[in-house]
């Protein structure tokens, strides 16, 4: 049971951070921004944005869904992953350690969308907000594609669990922007204000998550990778 807490805890604390890292968290709120102009009353405006969250929680559930199916779809191969990943975790978490303290950088290409799919999406109203946000959440930026890879895809394999941990992933990455888009349709939010708070707050707590990842991609290296190699 408590183990069970502390990775459903995980999970909430690497979508949190991986919404606020600085480019998700510039698509976020461009996003929802854009979304609450499209709307006249403010409660449409929260309800856009919480469609919009909705549809980024759905495609992190539908990434880990695949992988982990295809992975158990050969046989083969889901027993070696089962059977040897704390071999692997080590390097993986290591890795994702020192791109999070910036020691590392990892160039991933830039998927935007066109103005026009925008338009076309926010015409069809809450399932557009949906689908933006599905769209968006598939735009993986360096920290948020090793936050997600390298945090939740081994816990997911390890638990056989394609929906609890992905879903309360996808909360964590949901909940900073529903925050935003009802600080926005309550006219109560100063992006620029927002965006400096954030940006100190996510730089310690992405240096903290990066230390610990260090740190526990050294103890997997120390009592797994190394008695095995040796």
């Amino acid at each position: 049971m408590s183990e069970w807490l502390l990775m459903l805890g995980s999970a909430l604390w690497f979508g949190v951070l991986t919404s606020i890292s600085p480019c998700p968290f510039a698509t976020n709120v461009a996003a929802v921004s854009y979304l609450g102009k499209q709307v006249s009353q403010p409660s449409q405006s929260m309800m856009m944005g919480m469609w919009y969250s909705l549809g980024r929680m759905a495609s992190y559930v539908l990434w880990a869904s695949l992988l982990l199916f295809s992975a158990l779809s050969a046989p083969k191969l889901s027993n070696f992953l089962q059977s040897q990943m704390n071999l692997f975790l080590g390097p993986v978490l290591l890795l994702v350690g020192l791109l999070l303290l910036g020691v590392i950088n990892l160039p991933l290409p830039n998927v935007g969308l066109s103005d026009t799919l925008k338009q076309k999406l926010v015409a069809k109203g809450q399932l557009g907000a949906f689908a933006l946000g599905a769209l968006f959440a598939l735009s993986f930026c360096p920290t948020s594609a090793a936050l997600f890879f390298a945090s939740q895809l081994p816990l997911v394999m390890q638990q056989d669990s394609a929906l609890i941990l992905p879903a309360v992933y996808g909360f964590g990455t949901a909940l900073p922007v529903f925050v935003i888009a009802v600080m926005l349709a309550a006219g109560t939010l100063q992006v620029s204000k927002l965006f400096a708070q954030i940006g100190r707050f996510e730089l310690w707590a992405r240096r903290l998550s990066g230390v610990i990842f260090v740190a526990a991609g050294l103890y997997y290296l120390w009592f797994y990778l190394v008695p095995a190699l040796g």
